[in-house]
């Protein structure tokens, strides 16, 4: 089985640029290349990984919500947008016990690519 050490190794391994959240034993901010951190955490027997795209308001938005579905189905594999209350999240939820590198850095990457190439569209369909 899998720990919170293996997967501090894991991200080690990739390169990547994180921290401990303090306070927060066996979560970890993984730095991206623009100002957004995504947040990983270990809370077995998953692995939860998660980025706060934009807030949502209280407006209806038939199109971002629409875009959203689309970019779920047609961009994404490891990951999927979502709401959690008036907020627009990215997230992905791993398997702990049979986590292998090559999962956790596909997912980190499409997260990336999502960052660079879909949020973009999607914060001008907030405005």
């Amino acid at each position: 089985m899998r720990t919170v050490k293996d997967v501090e190794a894991y991200l080690g391994r990739l390169n990547r640029e994180f921290h401990e959240a303090e306070g927060q034993p066996g979560t970890f901010l993984v730095h991206t290349s623009g100002q957004t951190h995504i947040a990983l955490r270990v809370d077995p027997p998953l692995v939860i990984v998660r980025v706060h795209i934009a807030d949502v308001g209280k407006a209806e938005n038939a199109q971002l919500f629409r875009r959203l579905l689309q970019l779920n189905a047609q961009g994404l594999i490891h990951a999927s947008y979502g709401l959690d209350g008036d907020r627009v999240v990215l997230s992905s939820a791993l398997e702990l016990e049979n986590l292998d590198f090559n999962e956790i850095e596909a997912t980190l990457d499409e997260i990336d690519i999502a960052l660079a190439q879909q949020v973009p569209e999607l914060v001008k369909l907030l405005q």
